[in-house]
């Protein structure tokens, strides 16, 4: 079993800046697929990010140039960079993995098995 623990939300001003963690504990997979999420109130769980252990990386068009992914495979751990927030960054950010050789195309919408709890990120 894989635990996910995510963390470094926050309230934010519109331009500000914020970094998230994820946090694996548990059973290690060598091939994977992670990814970020994140879900605003009466909004639909939108794919923010991924990506994979051949360090492979995918963004959302809604966050292209804006937010950075990455990973500290000794740390276990993939990070978000969010930079020039704007008000419609606002949502829970959820951190989820599933062994995969590769994201692929479908990265948005594959199933991932493992699931954080979440990080509220706020932008005012």
């Amino acid at each position: 079993h894989v635990q996910l623990v995510e963390s470094g939300g926050g309230s934010v001003q519109a331009g500000d800046s914020l970094r998230l963690a994820c946090t694996t504990s548990g059973y290690m997979l060598w091939n994977y697929c992670m990814v970020w999420f994140r879900q605003a109130p009466g909004k639909e769980r939108e794919a923010v990010a991924a990506i994979d252990s051949d360090d492979e990386k995918t963004y959302a068009n809604s966050v292209k140039d804006r937010f950075t992914i990455s990973q500290d495979k000794a740390k276990r751990t993939m990070y978000l960079q969010m930079n020039s927030l704007k008000s419609e960054d606002g949502a829970m950010y959820y951190c989820a993995i599933e062994r995969a050789t590769a994201c692929g195309k479908y990265w948005a919408t594959n199933p991932y098995g493992y699931w954080g709890q979440g990080t509220q990120v706020t932008v005012s």
